[in-house]
């Protein structure tokens, strides 16, 4: 919170679009859940586990930690009590790194998906790993949130700064104020940001580079297929809308990886530099970096669900009440196209 305060055009303006962003966030979060929830094929496939998890949490962001960031920046002040403020604080920690945390997990469960053998996949993806992992996602971030902070352990050798911000003589305002020391600063940030990062650009690039390769083999087969009268035939369809998946695939997760480091770099970036040159970061600039990294809880649903079709599917059934329009078609009678190519002297099947 900024004790700089905020004119009356700009509280009109942060409110609507703050409004916004909480809709945005509860809206498409729920959506996302109950499209789970009811559609059996969704539930079937191990990474929408993650996805309605971190679902979840997005959606206790946007209804337990956004509201009061909300009301505390446009009256410009805090009116529910130090408890509660540190209780705000933890959630507020707890659960946006808990969102992270499930990013993370999401890119992991990608990475066996798309990059290892389906036997490995089955192997390293299990009920009771996954069930680990969806733990971890909430107990990790605990020790970062709820644990130091109502022990003051973020607030050790600059507990006379924080009261001296806490209250404001000149408007008689009172602030939940945040702010963290220099070992707290880079153990949360280190935990809650950078090494879930690490691990996402680890696995979103072998995942991208699988992608253009599986997209390579299937050109060359493609062009192998070609017979000795030097007569190009069609390609079929199944392949090149493989084909078309793959690029569009690696794409998206250029888009998700654009999102993720948009919404939360500056924040986590800012986190670590404050500390070092005495807490001079304007209080603007914090509040703008925070709800940047909000922001993210509500475009989760769309860069996780609404760019697949399994899940527009099952959104376009519960927003038009059941039309039978977007019930999935039947598989029974239905042949994919193949052709056969011959390689060094061995015979492929493009399906």
């Amino acid at each position: 919170s900024s004790s700089e305060g905020f004119g009356v055009a700009e509280k009109i303006v942060l409110l609507t679009f703050i409004s916004a962003v909480i809709l945005m966030a509860i809206l498409g979060n729920l959506l996302v859940m109950v499209a789970v929830c009811r559609d059996r094929q969704l539930r079937k496939i191990k990474t929408n586990y993650f996805i309605v998890s971190l679902a979840f949490a997005d959606l206790l962001v946007s209804v337990l930690v956004m509201p009061f960031g909300a009301i505390e920046l446009v009256q410009d002040n805090w009116i529910y009590g130090e408890m509660f403020c540190l209780v705000r604080t933890s959630l507020d920690v707890l659960l946006t790194t808990a969102s992270i945390l499930h990013l993370c997990c999401i890119s992991l469960d990608r990475y066996y998906a798309i990059c290892c053998q389906p036997l490995v996949y089955r192997n390293k993806m299990t009920p009771l790993r996954i069930a680990v992992m969806l733990g971890g996602c909430w107990v990790i971030p605990t020790f970062i949130s709820f644990l130091p902070i109502m022990q003051g352990w973020n607030s050790i050798g600059i507990i006379d700064l924080i009261q001296q911000r806490q209250f404001n003589k000149a408007s008689n305002s009172t602030y939940c104020i945040f702010m963290v020391n220099k070992p707290y600063a880079i153990t949360c940030s280190v935990v809650a940001f950078y090494i879930p990062f690490l691990l996402m650009v680890l696995a979103y690039y072998r995942i991208y580079i699988t992608a253009r390769e599986h997209a390579r083999q299937i050109q060359v087969l493609q062009r192998a297929g070609t017979p000795a009268d030097g007569r190009q035939h069609p390609p079929d369809q199944h392949s090149t809308h493989r084909m078309k998946t793959e690029t569009k695939a690696a794409k998206t997760l250029c888009i998700i990886m654009g999102c993720f480091c948009l919404c939360w770099a500056p924040f986590f970036i800012t986190n670590i530099v404050d500390p070092f040159i005495n807490y001079t970061v304007p209080g603007k600039l914090w509040t703008a970096f925070l709800w940047l990294g909000y922001i993210n809880s509500g475009l989760n649903p769309f860069l996780y669900a609404f760019l697949n079709k399994s899940f527009r599917r099952a959104f376009l059934i519960i927003l038009c009440c059941g039309d039978e329009r977007y019930r999935r078609p039947s598989i029974l009678g239905q042949t994919v196209p193949c052709s056969t190519t011959t390689i060094n002297g061995s015979t492929h099947v493009l399906r």
